[in-house]
């Protein structure tokens, strides 16, 4: 797995040892609709969001001696450690329930080929799908599905 692992003695700002938070870039279309899916499709609220232009995504992209200023791959934080691209992906969507979970099928596939076709997608994301001009707010109904500093 590609991981990135924090200091084990300290947590990412704003995370608790439990807190799972899936990092997304909240002007890109598809990653939008990606959080959008989570919010729908993650029944039991077991991750929580945050774009990576928030404050609460930039301390965690921080943390992670990650580029705060250009962002090619979703992020996903459990504790102190950080998965990316693909991996990010089937640690994500094996947390679903059915039939979401059976996609992690691809976890299988070497992980140079998974990685390949995750930065095909992320370099041609804004082409493929579209830009938005500035990061979409959660509606007050999702508000607490999102990373917040409090």
């Amino acid at each position: 797995m590609s991981q990135l692992k924090g200091n084990p003695s300290t947590l990412p700002p704003n995370m608790t040892a439990d807190t799972k938070v899936i990092l997304f870039d909240g002007v890109c279309k598809l990653c939008s609709v990606w959080s959008q899916f989570i919010i729908e499709y993650d029944k039991q609220h077991i991750f929580t969001l945050a774009s990576v232009q928030s404050p609460e995504g930039q301390s965690i992209l921080k943390f992670y001696n990650l580029p705060t200023d250009s962002f090619d791959t979703m992020l996903y934080v459990h504790g102190n450690v950080a998965y990316e691209r693909s991996d990010a992906f089937v640690n994500v969507i094996k947390q679903l329930g059915l039939p979401w979970k059976t996609l992690a099928i691809i976890g299988f596939l070497p992980k140079k080929l998974r990685n390949w076709a995750y930065d095909r997608i992320a370099q041609n994301r804004y082409t493929l799908f579209g830009k938005f001009d500035q990061c979409l707010l959660p509606s007050a109904d999702h508000n607490k599905r999102f990373l917040s500093a409090d």
